[in-house]
């Protein structure tokens, strides 16, 4: 199919040199999900909203894997996104008929049983897709011989991943090669596994351009065209600082990425849809859940301190000058397990005194608890001040005094635990009752633990449902090594030259000024902060150090931050290790994502330059 306003395929593109070169035209590559749970007609809205070449969804997250295994662990069928599959159903055809090409890592635990489901269902429909799905991302059958050959090794700290017994799921984010085979061996729909968020975006443009696995600079701008669109609607308006810019916020339009021959993006959405695609929310998608300025992959290290934008257009941002340098050679593994039981309860604290009230709590909850502090695992209290003086409404006069128990030993997290805060009702301090009910049972939960493992060890394998492709229905493997480069020589972009204004200053929310995306990664949170001027980013690269930012959100205080620099995107990114603990399944934070992070932030007050805020 076509895309208006890009060169047609096998088009000619004169070069200065007045030789004929022939290019593939721009493939445009569209996403309708961004997670499990995601709008459920997100399908049907990117087929029939506008020309795209493929349509991608992102199904998978680290808890996401856990998920599935417990919910593979009750019921046959469970290990994959079956919203995936109920939402193909309504657009296999169009598809088809269309030439639009299906690429998903919805395939989770499971992605021969996902594959098989979709063949069922075209066959009741009376069509017949060409289905591949990719594995060998899976080391569970392969645990207990990783870990005694000390070949499995915490992704963070190097040591040595011990009792395979203890984890749910195992699974290295495998690249984008075994996609591209599937598609060159024909087929209309690819389910993978666990691949990586971008790998089902930079498949697709490569498998189109044909590039090879040593195309660094092409494959850097894939991978980060898949970074930006990979979590739907958030490239496009959805949670951006400057929110009350974005027109259509009640139903945002989700994004699609123009890729190029050389790996340069255009990043926009189908035209009449809510949403806004600027140089702010790419910037903003740009700094989600990284780290530095290499961003590590299995097919290539994207230098995100190499990118460039452009606006191009309304809704329309073009990404380009990105570089590449070889991955490395050992794939992340996301592992999951069983953490053991937790358990929490949360009381009003209101009115004055808010801290003695606490202390009361506190004392008397274990007074009241058939078991101390030091019998579990893990106690975790917080008194959340989230009431105002003077308040005006009830609401306002609360504060939250929240305790946590983790433990393997079921029945001490249980009713134990929560009636002993229960019978504190009638005997503590004035105003109480409990939020979010009485007392609780026990739950399980789960800690996820990042790990390497050698790419050499793990091949990918790429099968055609019902035979075909690549050795006439057998698994046509697929090597995870990159190939051997020497050092890649890659100067950062330069940022703007501008210099801070001086004068005089007024004490207001930095968001007046600043934007902020925050995130998750494992048990750590990052926290991306822009400016969107010049001068400003000139007074916030000054302005915000770690220190700065630890002041001003003091609950980091104890964690250790890393700060990185990315000035041709006017940003900063912070890194904080070990604030979300053993993962979202595990953090006892109320924010267990630090999705929030960046709005705390923005709303503290500090010194800004007159002049920035004129």
């Amino acid at each position: 199919m076509s895309v208006p306003g890009v060169l047609a395929a096998g088009a000619m593109l004169v070069v200065p040199s007045d030789k004929e070169v022939r290019v593939a035209r721009p493939i445009r590559i569209a996403n309708c999900s961004g997670y499990f749970g995601d709008r459920a007609t997100g399908m049907r809205e990117m087929v029939e909203g506008g020309p795209i070449d493929v349509l991608t969804g992102d199904w998978l997250a680290e808890l996401t894997m856990l998920i599935l295994a417990r919910t593979r662990a009750k019921r046959k069928g469970g290990g994959y996104a079956r919203t995936f599959v109920t939402q193909l159903e309504e657009v296999l055809g169009a598809c088809l008929e269309r030439g639009i090409k299906i690429v998903s890592n919805a395939g989770g635990l499971d992605p021969d049983g996902c594959a098989a489901e979709i063949h069922e269902i075209a066959t009741r429909l009376g069509l017949s897709p060409k289905i591949a799905f990719v594995r060998g991302d899976d080391l569970m059958p392969r645990l207990p011989e990783l870990v005694a050959r000390g070949l499995l090794r915490h992704f963070e700290t190097g040591e040595p991943i011990a009792e395979p017994s203890r984890f749910l799921t195992a699974n290295a984010y495998l690249g984008c090669f075994g996609i591209v085979d599937a598609l060159a061996g024909g087929a209309d729909i690819v389910v993978t596994g666990r691949a990586t968020d971008a790998a089902i975006v930079c498949g697709p443009a490569a498998w189109h351009h044909g590039w090879q696995r040593s195309d660094w600079d092409a494959l850097a701008g894939a991978v980060v065209a898949g970074h930006l669109i990979e979590c739907s609607s958030q490239v496009t308006g959805g949670n951006y600082a400057f929110f009350q810019e974005v027109p259509g916020l009640d139903h945002i339009g989700f994004p699609w990425a123009e890729i190029e021959a050389d790996g340069a993006c255009v990043i926009g959405k189908h035209d009449g849809t809510g949403g806004q695609v600027s140089l702010g929310t790419v910037t903003s998608q740009l700094l989600y859940e990284i780290g530095g300025p290499r961003y590590f992959g299995p097919d290539v290290t994207a230098r995100f301190d190499t990118i460039r934008l452009e606006e191009t257009g309304r809704d329309r941002v073009r990404v380009f000058g990105v570089k590449g340098e070889p991955p490395p050679d050992t794939l992340k593994v996301c592992m999951n397990r069983n953490g053991g039981y937790r358990n929490d309860m949360r009381v009003a604290v209101a009115g004055l005194d808010a801290v003695a009230k606490a202390k009361v709590l506190e004392s008397a909850f274990w007074r009241a608890c058939p078991y101390g502090p030091d019998d579990y695992q893990q106690v975790t209290t917080r008194l959340l001040r989230t009431e105002k003086s003077d308040p005006a409404s009830n609401e306002e006069a609360l504060a939250v005094w929240h305790v946590c128990v983790k433990d393997p030993d079921e029945a001490k997290v249980g009713r134990a635990f929560s009636n002993a805060v229960a019978e504190l009702a009638l005997s503590s301090i004035p105003g109480f009752f409990t939020l979010g009910g009485g007392p609780t049972e026990a739950r399980p939960f789960g800690v996820y633990e990042p790990a390497r493992v050698p790419a050499s060890l793990v091949p990918q394998e790429v099968v055609f449902v019902g035979g075909g492709g690549v050795g006439g229905g057998a698994a046509h493997r697929i090597d995870s090594v990159a190939p051997s480069a020497g050092p890649v020589a890659i100067e950062p972009a330069p940022g703007p030259q501008a210099a801070a204004p001086g004068g005089p200053t007024r004490r207001v929310p930095i968001g007046l000024v600043v934007g902020a995306r925050s995130g998750d990664k494992g048990g750590n949170a990052n926290l991306g902060v822009f400016a969107r001027s010049d001068a400003a980013w000139a007074w916030l690269d000054a302005f915000l150090t770690t220190a700065r930012l630890q002041a001003l959100l003091p609950e980091l205080g104890g964690f250790a931050v890393e700060r990185h620099r990315f000035p041709a995107l006017r940003s900063l990114n912070f890194v904080v290790h070990g604030l979300l603990e053993e993962g979202v399944a595990a953090a006892t934070r109320q924010d267990a994502q630090a999705k929030s992070l960046g709005e705390w932030l923005r709303a503290r007050a500090v010194d800004v330059p007159e002049a920035l805020l004129r």
